[in-house]
């Protein structure tokens, strides 16, 4: 009788591990994958669909089919309760009804819930403000562009806000490259004078990021990315606000504080498009006496607790190291449990923390997206396996953000011929002061922009698509 490892989520995480559990077990091993999708979505391209340049379904394909073919068990449904000392999770089936799975491990790769009820006013179900974050979203979005577009061709000008909704949200990445994507369609449609476009964002300065800004090597110069951000904007006439709390979205209007002043402020939209906070999902963790221990094992937010070092964030940015920061995503009181991509909680931000001088926390969350929540749910994957085929009784793969290096290509607007990208490396994503003077190696940190990096771009959009199908060769294609 084979073991049985249970994937929560079918996104970069959830589908990597996946993926890489059935090719390392024995056919007599069990792989499930439980989400509530139907279909897996590429996510960095849904900044295209947000503009009207790309149909969602260009983004997605069927999930039903890719797991049939693969011998992965497929379950259409939401994760409501793991319980942890009898070794299920519960699930509510999307069809009705509900189900235990056992499991012998547990992967919990759910990825965020956007947490728009964080502010008040936010998001485009129950507020006054679009969003990306999800493939009806975006495509919502793109409509409500090419609305404000017709606008514009009538003559009237448009007021557009874009960046980050919460003092403590993350992907500020994936608003950099909408706001240059609008303002390069904008521009090639002629109207880019009839857009106000204005930044709003929780980094404390602008190219922060999340991951404590770049210092980037280039031309045999350190330049900071700051420059590089304000340069861009600056260039297509982009106003900014940093270090900015939205407290409320009301229509037409967000009101922010900063982390100079408590004294509320007014920006005025027609079009907004600003990325929520993000928690954890709402999964209860249960002993077998009945007893809801999440508390126990998730940080406030509902991420759950890996073997980082949680004590360090009272210690202060000044002594925050490295070492902090898991490095095998292993639940430490629950060996069979572990997290991935999103889903597992920080020790601290990356990037220096501020607040209001109300004490409203004011920084960029750290990123765990895309190529991070790739790499941690392949290692993640294949500890297991090792643990499985009993080559070891502990973890024997690991992936410390302060150890791996991420690489980013930001679109600045979408055409084969005129089109540009950012790329950018960094390495590693959680700066090391003890090894490189910058945090960062700067033989392996640089950044430059340009036609050839949408081409790139536009390349990984099918090639990430054609792997996570695990069609033929798709191991060989990195994380």
């Amino acid at each position: 009788m084979g073991k049985r490892v249970v994937v929560l989520g079918s996104g970069f995480a959830g589908q990597t591990a996946a993926l890489n559990l059935r090719k390392h077990l024995k056919k007599t091993d069990e792989v499930i994958v439980v989400t509530p999708n139907k279909k897996f979505g590429y996510v960095p391209s849904w900044v295209w669909v947000g503009v009207g340049q790309m149909d969602v379904k260009e983004t997605q394909f069927d999930l039903e089919p890719v797991y049939k073919k693969l011998g992965i068990k497929y379950i259409n449904g939401l994760a409501k309760g793991i319980h942890v000392d009898e070794n299920y999770v519960f699930v509510e089936l999307n069809g009705g009804g509900t189900e235990k799975v056992e499991y012998d491990y547990i992967i919990n790769a759910t990825g965020p819930r956007l947490n728009y009820a964080a502010t008040p006013g936010l998001g485009p179900d129950h507020g006054h403000t679009v969003s990306i974050c999800t493939p009806s979203h975006a495509a919502e979005t793109g409509e409500e562009y090419l609305k404000m577009v017709e606008r514009m061709e009538r003559g009237e000008e448009v007021r557009m806000l874009i960046g980050t909704g919460h003092g403590m949200a993350t992907c500020q990445g994936a608003a950099y490259e909408y706001i240059h994507n609008i303002a390069f369609d904008l521009d090639e449609r002629g109207l880019l004078d009839k857009a106000k476009i204005t930044w709003l964002s929780n980094e404390h300065s602008l190219g922060d990021f999340g991951v404590g800004g770049m210092v980037i090597g280039k031309g045999g110069y350190t330049v900071s990315g700051k420059i590089f951000a304000e340069a861009s904007f600056m260039e297509r006439g982009i106003h900014w606000i940093t270090g900015a709390h939205v407290t409320k979205i009301e229509k037409n209007k967000a009101s922010y504080i900063t982390i100079d002043s408590a004294e509320e402020r007014i920006q005025e939209f027609d079009f907004a498009m600003l990325i929520p906070a993000f928690a954890g999902v709402q999964i209860k963790y249960v002993k077998k006496d009945g007893t809801d221990i999440t508390s126990e094992l998730c940080v406030p937010n509902g991420m759950l607790k890996v073997d980082a070092d949680y004590t360090s964030a009272a210690r202060g940015f000044d002594n925050w190291k490295k070492a902090d920061w898991p490095t095998t995503y292993q639940n430490p009181k629950y060996p069979n449990l572990f997290a991935a991509g999103i889903s597992f909680a920080p020790p601290h931000p990356i990037s220096k923390p501020f607040a209001s001088p109300n004490g409203t926390p004011i920084v960029a969350s750290p990123p765990r997206t895309g190529m991070a929540a790739g790499i941690i749910g392949h290692v993640v994957a294949l500890s297991i396996a090792d643990m499985i085929n009993g080559k070891s009784t502990k973890p024997t793969h690991t992936a410390s953000m302060g150890d791996f290096g991420a690489a980013c290509i930001a679109s600045m607007g979408k055409s084969m011929t005129r089109g540009s990208a950012a790329v950018i490396a960094m390495f590693p994503v959680v700066p090391d002061y003890e090894r490189f003077e910058y945090g960062r190696d700067m033989d392996a940190t640089f950044g430059d922009q340009g036609l050839a990096g949408h081409w790139l771009k536009a390349l990984l959009h099918h090639l990430f698509i054609y792997k996570m199908k695990g069609n033929f060769g798709w191991s060989l294609i990195p994380d």
